[in-house]
């Protein structure tokens, strides 16, 4: 979902929980937000795309044309917004579409389509193409091109701090991602731990990177592997959130003992990697000695955390791989069956409720690698994604949001009920291709799989 504007009102210790409880919201205006990146490559020679010439910069400016307006940072045009959506800069030229807070998942599709049809229009013409994969097939960090955004400076020296993988995370992984409500902390907490127990078996799902610089290796979600080795301090699976004692507050003294990354002041970000926000409550900031934070500062500082499901004033499943069209429709698609219907939340929960945290943990590294042929408690991945699916089903079923034909919203979950019949991530229809059709040369996915 498109954020919100920033608030420069002073912070008090009180307001942290509080910022994240305005999240509740009646059922009567729930609403889901569908967020997918894509690689940006050039025509041809299947190279990434710098910000300019001809680049990510003259997409965006291009993009202007049909009513989106520039976000900048001083003179450097970083983003684009219409109607609560948002098109970001991310590090490498990865083009962001995060959607608005839409009633339907036929609303989010429609949002889809419109922005991949605007985009290509732009990008025809500049010899660009897109790409839906987890993570970028044939690249290496040293041909990504990097974008002029301030954020993004820190964090690339922060990153291999802390962690073998952040470059790659930043530079070379794609996203599809589903954001929700919750009416109250009791809803925030159960959605919060059935999505967060479950988010393994999407990312077995959506599973679709299994190449590295050419070649497979051996693990399906390359995208959710290197979350493993990016940074212990913001990523992983939470175990807190399944004590009895979770809630608001508890999410939030979390979140102020995870490092911080930058504090924006304007255009300006300043360099805070690693600073403790506690210590920015009190004045003590090294960065910013005497200063005490705002309530965008928090705001800003809860981007920077990465577990598997976050938390801000929506919980956002962040468990996937980016994929083609379909596939970013199947995951809002997915959370909102079971989310926004009261018996598919409470089946998906009794799916998961007696996994011991070994468990959990243990499916979470296993699924990036095994894909659907992981095990938990004694069952298969796969046959925890059949029941999964079914229930986020039955779920829409009773949500029942039919579009102008009368066609209700479980549609958009055929391709996931594939999927989990059949065991076959889509990664390992794209090994089937490797070994195949490709005959080892993984530069067809530019053709095959493109926008």
């Amino acid at each position: 979902m498109a954020s919100a504007a920033v608030d420069d009102r002073p912070l008090t210790a009180d307001m942290l929980a509080a910022h994240l409880a305005e999240g509740c919201k009646p059922e009567s205006r729930f609403r889901v937000g569908a967020e997918h990146e894509k690689f940006v490559f050039r025509h041809g020679s299947n190279a990434t795309v710098p910000y300019e010439p001809d680049g990510i910069k003259a997409l965006l400016t291009g993009l202007m044309q049909f009513g989106w307006q520039g976000v900048y940072e001083g003179e450097t045009l970083i983003a684009l917004e219409r109607n609560k959506a948002n098109i970001s800069l991310e590090p490498a030229g990865q083009f962001e579409l995060s959607g608005a807070p839409l009633e339907t998942i036929h609303e989010i599709c429609a949002e889809t389509r419109s922005h991949l049809e605007e985009a290509k229009a732009v990008a025809d013409p500049l010899n660009i193409g897109f790409l839906g994969l987890g993570f970028a097939p044939t690249w290496t960090r040293a041909e990504c091109k990097i974008m002029p955004k301030g954020r993004y400076v820190i964090m690339r020296r922060y990153m291999p701090l802390v962690g073998g993988k952040g470059l790659d995370m930043m530079l070379r992984t794609c996203t599809v991602q589903a954001n929700l409500d919750f009416s109250s902390e009791a809803d925030m907490i159960e959605k919060f731990r059935v999505s967060l127990a479950l988010q393994p078996i999407a990312t077995a799902l959506f599973a679709n990177s299994p190449f590295v610089e050419g070649k497979p290796t051996g693990i399906l979600s390359n995208r959710a592997n290197v979350w493993t080795d990016t940074d212990p301090d913001r990523t992983g699976m939470l175990r807190f959130v399944f004590e009895d004692s979770f809630n608001f507050e508890t999410y939030a003294r979390y979140a102020l003992d995870v490092p911080m990354y930058f504090v924006k002041r304007g255009h300006k970000y300043i360099d805070v990697a690693g600073q403790s926000f506690r210590a920015f409550m009190a004045g003590e900031l090294p960065g910013l000695p005497g200063e005490k934070p705002t309530l965008g500062d928090w705001s800003d500082h809860l981007t920077t955390l990465f577990p598997e499901v976050r938390l801000k004033q929506y919980l956002e499943m962040r468990g996937s791989d980016s994929g083609p069209a379909s596939r970013i429709c199947a995951l809002p698609a997915l959370w909102t069956g079971i989310f926004y219907d009261k018996a598919a939340l409470a089946a998906a929960w009794d799916l998961c409720k007696a996994w011991a945290p070994e468990s959990r943990e243990k499916l979470r590294v296993d699924a990036v690698r095994l894909g659907l042929k992981a095990e938990v408690e004694g069952r298969s991945a796969r046959d925890v994604a059949v029941d999964m699916v079914a229930i986020a089903k039955e779920g829409l079923k009773r949500r029942a949001r039919l579009n102008a034909g009368g066609v209700d919203e479980t549609g958009f979950l055929s391709e996931l009920e594939e999927i989990a019949d059949s065991g076959m991530t889509p990664a390992d229809r794209l090994l089937e291709l490797y070994h195949g059709p490709w005959k080892g040369d993984v530069s067809q996915a530019f053709e095959d799989f493109a926008y």
